[in-house]
């Protein structure tokens, strides 16, 4: 196994919300729930057991997104193990707009690039190219790009290639998701996005977006009126009408609540004030968690064999 890591790596990736509201596959918010994904080249053959979330339901051979990801990240490094062994423990919901395929992607290309120690792959795949394929799993670069940063980040595309900054949130935004029974596939949900829109709720969004910069790194009082949106989530309703009439309940009460991706979850963005009102809202059925803002971002570690 000349050329490769002799230990397993160890590879930590936060759940993320993309678009929070206004801004629509480009605004992005890591979140302090996990994945984690123990990877080792062996003499042989492939291994994949997983953990939590997903277990017994995802495939547990190739066509595992997370194999895929590693594949296709030790392709880029001209790299070719001759047997994988992976470990996957998930907490991240899968189907609820929370990232979890970005984590598995992003977790499966850092696993690849750590274990390819005898190829220069600091240089040959640094972490611009990371960001490029795997957008390139995803068809658009919010979640990977929070979930790689960690934070807030915007992110974007310019002739084709994928960018993004980070900026740091305020300490005093509270993240509160709530997770429905159902899941929905984020395929389903963009195909009830109509082709255009009139003008005026793109204006409106345009100022929304900008308004939720400020509101996110200082100025939380502003968050209501910043987190609304008239470009993606009405139209999404007849997939998920009992989310979106709770989204109003939640937004009428004067919550700053917002569809996380493609939905079901909804994130509540507030400080801990407006907390308290979301349990109350929400109903039964629905899993509350107060969590933070992950602001460490993916991270790779060395485990003794």
């Amino acid at each position: 196994m000349s050329g490769f890591a002799t230990s397993p790596v160890q590879v930590r990736v936060p759940a993320t919300s993309a678009n929070l509201g206004p801004g629509f596959d480009t605004f992005g918010l890591a979140l302090t729930r996990y994945d984690e994904v123990t990877a080792q080249v062996t003499g042989g053959g492939l291994d994949v057991r997983v953990e939590g979330e997903g277990s017994g339901e995802l495939e547990l051979g190739e066509r595992h997104l997370v194999v895929r990801a590693m594949r296709a990240a030790f392709e880029r490094l001209g790299a070719h193990p001759p047997g994988l062994a992976l470990r996957c423990r998930n907490t991240i919901p899968h189907g609820r707009g929370l990232g979890s395929s970005a984590a598995a992607v992003v977790a499966g290309i850092l696993a690849a690039r750590a274990l390819a120690t005898g190829k220069d792959s600091g240089e040959a795949f640094g972490d611009e190219a990371v960001l490029d394929l795997a957008s390139g799993f995803e068809g658009h670069p919010d979640n990977v790009a929070a979930c790689l940063a960690g934070g807030l980040t915007l992110a974007w595309t310019s002739d084709g290639v994928p960018r993004f900054v980070r900026l740091e949130p305020a300490h005093d935004v509270v993240p509160v998701v709530c997770v429905p029974p159902e899941r929905l596939a984020t395929e389903e949900a963009r195909r009830l996005l109509p082709a255009t829109v009139p003008h005026g709720d793109a204006a409106a969004n345009a100022a929304r977006a900008a308004l939720l910069v400020t509101a996110l790194t200082g100025r939380p009082d502003l968050l209501f009126e910043a987190t609304e949106d008239r470009l993606h989530q009405k139209y999404r309703a007849p997939a998920m009408p009992h989310v979106l009439a709770t989204l109003q309940r939640l937004r009428t009460a004067g919550v700053p609540a917002v569809v996380s991706g493609a939905g079901p979850t909804i994130l509540v963005l507030s400080d801990q004030s407006g907390v308290d009102l979301v349990g109350k809202e929400v109903g039964n059925g629905w899993h509350v968690h107060r969590l933070d803002v992950d602001r460490d971002g993916a991270r790779v570690y060395s485990v003794s064999s």
